[in-house]
């Protein structure tokens, strides 16, 4: 018999939320359907290193996505809130510039010394807005080819007015492009990772009028083969814009952007998420002349211009630094993939490993079943005090103890997915619907 979810309030709030926002909330990764429907407790009152509190005021451990990747130094890093109240104490915004924005930019071009200009946003879905606005002011063409999830705005969702769902391998099936502007068909092509082929393809059918390519440098698999290399010879060879889509990943497995690792420039990369550790801020970094073209467009935003987010970024990037954060947070990541495959094969479960190690995943490999066992993991967890899902962002507050403790609640809620499987009782455990695995409509 299942038991009977005793709604916090929490789980009371979300479910008013989606009577007055339209999904119940700004970011799909963060809707409670997507972890545990009708269970998760959607709202925090607080969060500190990796403990966050619910409205009741229960306390998790935080093992799942540390708000999708933002907190690389942990929830409230103390350092970067002492820089950010300073300046908020004297004043956020004011008729005059900030002048972080100049100290911030001679950081980010030092750091990656083929860049000689920036431009501000304040997310990562803007920023690859005014990238690609950039790229086309930059070169007077208008077709991108594209790998991977860039963002929400019209430019990006392009892509599902040529086919019905062609960004089902990019990101979400489902997608749908209300809203967007039918003549935008046509300007913007997928193709995929390590497959140089289908973006030889796209510049052979378009001739020469490829404004961009838009990509992140690594995702969840290694590039093979040359593959950035000759990615950018094709962006060379015609006249197009290499952008490096560094949001996610940008910051976590070396100091600065992953293209450092590989030894590729881009003409524009993007940051944000990791770069500021949860205060609202993205960056983007370019070429001179492909930057310059920035002045022949219109691109300017009030709030682009307040103090809190480049204040932020300065004290996350010097601490980061400081502390190594790209090895603990590496070392943490190899020790949960460990955990996790120690643990599966302790208990003859079946599951594939995903992602790169500080962003790293696993998937149930059960077919029709696997989603229904994702839920029964989070529930699971949950119940032992852990935000917990297939997905773990490595934080610098992550220590060699907590990650064993959190192991070890792995354990046994791994030996409770077994069981389930081995007696068919799967979704007879669910105390709720399974948790969705897209884009779905809640209301």
């Amino acid at each position: 018999m299942k038991k009977i979810i005793k709604s916090g309030s929490g789980q009371r709030l979300w479910k008013k939320a989606k009577t007055l926002i339209p999904g119940g909330n700004q970011l799909l990764s963060k809707r409670a359907e997507m972890f545990l429907p009708d269970g998760w407790p959607a709202y925090y009152s607080k969060a500190k290193g990796y403990e966050v509190w619910d409205l009741d005021n229960k306390k998790y451990i935080d093992m799942s996505i540390m708000g999708v990747g933002s907190c690389i130094l942990g929830y409230s890093d103390v350092d970067v809130n002492r820089a950010v109240k300073d300046v908020i104490d004297k004043g956020s915004m004011s008729t005059l510039n900030a002048p972080e924005e100049v100290e911030l930019a001679e950081l980010l071009c030092k750091i990656h010394p083929w860049a000689d200009m920036v431009r501000y946003s304040r997310t990562g879905g803007e920023a690859m807005a005014i990238a690609e606005r950039i790229a086309r002011a930059h070169t007077g063409k208008d077709i991108i080819a594209f790998c991977g999830y860039h963002g929400w705005h019209d430019w990006y969702l392009a892509t599902n007015l040529s086919k019905k769902d062609d960004l089902k391998e990019h990101l979400l099936s489902g997608l749908l492009p209300s809203g967007v502007p039918k003549g935008l068909s046509g300007t913007i092509l997928p193709f995929h990772y390590n497959n140089i082929e289908e973006l030889e393809k796209i510049v052979k059918e378009t001739g020469k009028n490829l404004a961009a390519i838009i990509m992140e440098p690594i995702h969840n698999i290694e590039p093979k083969d040359n593959f950035l290399q000759k990615v950018r010879k094709i962006a060379t060879d015609n006249g197009a814009v290499l952008i490096f889509d560094e949001i996610t990943v940008g910051w976590k497995l070396t100091y600065g952007g992953a293209h450092l690792m590989y030894g590729v420039d881009p003409d524009i990369a993007v940051f944000s998420k990791a770069m500021s550790n949860g205060y609202p801020m993205s960056a983007i970094i370019g070429r001179r002349e492909v930057m310059q073209a920035a002045q022949g467009s219109f691109i300017s935003s009030t709030y682009w211009t307040e103090r809190i987010g480049p204040t932020a970024a300065l004290a996350t990037l010097r601490k980061m630094k400081k502390v190594n954060v790209v090895s603990k947070i590496k070392k943490a990541g190899m020790a949960i993939r460990k955990g996790w495959a120690n643990c599966a094969d302790k208990h003859g479960l079946k599951i594939s490993l995903g992602g790169v190690i500080p962003i790293s995943s696993f998937s149930f490999q059960y077919g029709s079943d696997s989603q229904a066992l994702k839920t029964l993991f989070v529930q699971e967890m949950l119940d032992r005090g852990f935000l917990a899902t297939n997905m773990f962002f490595a934080s610098y507050v992550h220590s060699d103890a907590v990650i064993k403790k959190y192991l070890s609640a792995v354990d046994e809620v791994f030996s409770v997915i077994a069981d389930s499987i081995k007696t068919n009782t799967i979704r007879k455990r669910l105390r709720g619907p399974e948790a969705h695995t897209g884009f779905s409509r809640l209301n």
